[in-house]
């Protein structure tokens, strides 16, 4: 992508994220995940807002991808969410960890070991929501260049030695106003949360780093329900507890 065209996206993303006017499309697709992630970087450093975390995954035949989040959209459970701030309220019952260390830049790869060491583990809530105005029907790479369609994270309570669980076995159970909506064993798109957060700090070792506090969201173990202005939702895994979003009306 030519310097004028990721500009021209930065700017058009900046613009939705400060006036909540929703945009069509970017100006042009980004060409690579390389470009889409250095427009999300620019368009976080242009708002001027800290990074409290990420969103990652690992895509069946195609590298990681991650996706920044701004701090003020990560909120403590029992959290609320306007209209403004999450437009979409997709809501997706995910595995956070929270990076307990720093992982700096540095040459050589960081073992799953050392990483295992250096998280707890929460419960949580991704919030999908997009700057566009039908974030699903836009391609791929313009969803990516758009955090992913992130639009903010609720965490639930905090487990330091979380060693003991079955990470790939938990029960999980998704309520929409008192209906289950998911409600079964397992259920995670690699079976392994803990190695997509091994893929973050590898995405962001030759990068910024990742630092004591940042948290990522692994992955989706209930789809992706879209709810209503007014709905109240719950995620329940089992060893680590709830986290709950309710989107006003």
């Amino acid at each position: 992508m030519r310097e004028w065209d990721m500009d021209a996206s930065v700017a058009a993303l900046v613009e939705a994220h400060r006036t909540g006017v929703l945009i069509e499309a970017l100006p042009r697709t980004p060409s690579g995940p390389d470009e889409a992630h250095a427009i999300q970087d620019e368009v976080i450093a242009r708002l001027g807002v800290e990074v409290g975390g990420f969103k990652a995954s690992i895509p069946k035949d195609a590298p990681p991808k991650r996706a920044l989040i701004q701090a003020p959209m990560i909120r403590q459970s029992p959290a609320h969410m306007t209209p403004e701030e999450a437009p979409h309220r997709g809501v997706e019952a995910e595995i956070v960890f929270r990076f307990t260390r720093d992982f700096p830049p540095r040459p050589e790869p960081y073992a799953r070991e050392e990483i295992a060491a250096g998280v707890s583990a929460l419960p949580g809530i991704e919030v999908v929501s997009s700057r566009f105005r039908e974030p699903l029907a836009r391609p791929p790479l313009e969803q990516m260049a758009d955090a992913i369609i992130n639009g903010g994270l609720v965490l639930g309570p905090e487990t330091a030695d979380w060693s003991g669980l079955d990470l790939a076995r938990l029960h999980v159970r998704l309520e929409v106003n008192g209906e289950t909506l998911v409600d079964r064993q397992g259920g995670h798109p690699t079976n392994d949360p803990l190695g997509i957060a091994v893929a973050l700090v590898e995405m962001m070792r030759t990068g910024a780093g990742v630092r004591t506090g940042q948290v990522v969201a692994t992955g989706s173990w209930s789809g992706m329900p879209f709810l209503k202005p007014g709905d109240h939702c719950v995620a329940t895994f089992e060893g680590l507890g709830t986290a709950e979003v309710t989107f006003s009306a």
